[in-house]
């Protein structure tokens, strides 16, 4: 096993630990079931002092994709069972710095999913965020076409919706997806247009959270992440068949 763990640099050096196996993880290098070795022997194998180890698997602990038997073995999780949505980040980007793409559709796939219920649920609660919601709506509508700033607006005015949801599961929640988007927010930016200017919509969506009217917002929310969602849906199919092209490799001739 000491040939498939790799030196870590000197800074750092616990970050860098965690970072390595917890890659590792999530590649399947290191199976559910699977035991690691002990700290001493992972201190050897890393090149690092026994501290940084146990800080590292005190980590890897925590977001629950090892578990440490006190006086007995550290075992590695099955993290689809039991790690969170905190994990989303780490999965969207691999050691490549390549995004994976079935991860990008799932994170795409679970905001649509939530934005018609924390919609309706702000309706239900939150008329207290109707100012913020008005200080976006008029910041969008300055932006005009400036796409990156209607981004970022489009961002904080779901950020103020989940807050008036009061919902603190669905602010979880949120906070790993917008950590997620965030790595990849860049490439999205045009893609996204089409949702970034529904500036009609929003202001439907803010009426009937003034209105009280759930059932309005909820489908307001739906109209406006359906947007961007059929046109991710799209750019995630051709960077897909970009993939395969790639790995394909040029045709014989």
């Amino acid at each position: 096993m000491s040939d498939s763990f790799k030196p870590v640099e000197k800074q750092s050096l616990a970050d860098a630990v965690f970072d390595q196996l917890r890659r590792r993880i999530l590649a399947g290098g290191l199976k559910p079931g699977e035991s690691l070795p002990a700290e001493r022997a992972l201190a050897e194998m890393l090149d690092v002092n026994r501290g940084a180890v146990r800080e590292a698997l005190k980590r890897l602990e925590q977001a629950r994709l090892i578990s440490i038997r006190h006086g007995g073995s550290t075992r590695v999780l099955d993290f689809r069972q039991t790690a969170g949505t905190d994990l989303l980040h780490a999965l969207l980007i691999d050691e490549a710095g390549h995004i994976d793409l079935p991860v990008a559709r799932s994170i795409l796939e679970m905001r649509s999913a939530l934005a018609p219920s924390i919609a309706r649920y702000c309706a239900r609660r939150g008329r207290e965020v109707l100012d913020e919601l008005d200080e976006i709506l008029a910041d969008m509508e300055d932006a005009g076409q400036d796409l990156p700033r209607l981004q970022a607006a489009s961002l904080e005015f779901w950020g103020i919706l989940v807050r008036g949801s009061d919902n603190i599961a669905y602010e979880l929640a949120f906070n790993s997806l917008r950590d997620s988007y965030e790595h990849f927010a860049d490439l999205l930016t045009t893609a996204m247009a089409d949702e970034f200017l529904a500036l009609p919509q929003y202001r439907q969506l803010r009426d009937a959270v003034a209105a009280g009217d759930e059932d309005a917002a909820a489908a307001a929310g739906a109209e406006i992440t359906g947007l961007g969602e059929q046109a991710l849906t799209g750019l995630l199919q051709t960077l897909a068949a970009l993939s395969e092209a790639d790995d394909d490799g040029p045709a014989p001739r």
